[in-house]
């Protein structure tokens, strides 16, 4: 198999699948495994090419904000319009008798709720205000207040 170059991933089919692999949210190591090379020769590779260099960037951001617009609104409830397709049959009738009938498709639409996501917005707080809402306090501990603290215990009996 012959070795890939640097040139022939700057062309604009090999560009294509950097970008949709990037948008589909594949780390630089997968993406050199599914170019067929290193991670480093990727990494290295993009310092050189800025096609390569832009078609993964801009690729993994649009991706993260697509992620991080869909947790959102997950997190606060919205509403969304569904449409479906139904079939109706008209039966017409002249003089009593039935002379034709007719299907055709009608297109419904309907509004559904969707309820904010208790997980999605623990997930968002977590991550966005870690400082009030992370799992594990930081508990500063002045030391020579507790030594202090004990001494004074020991000093009344």
């Amino acid at each position: 198999m012959a070795k890939s170059t640097v040139a022939e991933w700057e062309e604009p089919d090999k560009l294509l699948l950097l970008e949709a692999w990037a948008r589909n949210g594949l780390t630089d190591e997968q993406i050199a495994g599914n170019m067929g090379i290193n991670v480093r020769t990727l990494y290295n590779w993009k310092r050189k090419s800025i096609r390569i260099f832009q078609s993964l960037k801009v690729n993994k951001e649009l991706a993260d904000i697509e992620v991080e617009n869909a947790l959102r609104k997950k997190a606060l409830g919205f509403r969304e319009t569904e449409q479906t397709v139904s079939m109706r049959k008209t039966v017409e009738y002249e003089n009593g008798k039935r002379v034709r009938e007719v299907t055709e498709p009608v297109v419904m639409e309907s509004e559904r709720y969707y309820p904010p996501d208790t997980t999605a917005q623990i997930f968002w707080l977590k991550n966005r205000k870690p400082e009030q809402w992370r799992d594990k306090q930081e508990q500063k501990v002045d030391v020579t207040e507790a030594v202090k603290i004990i001494d004074s215990i020991g000093d009344s009996d």
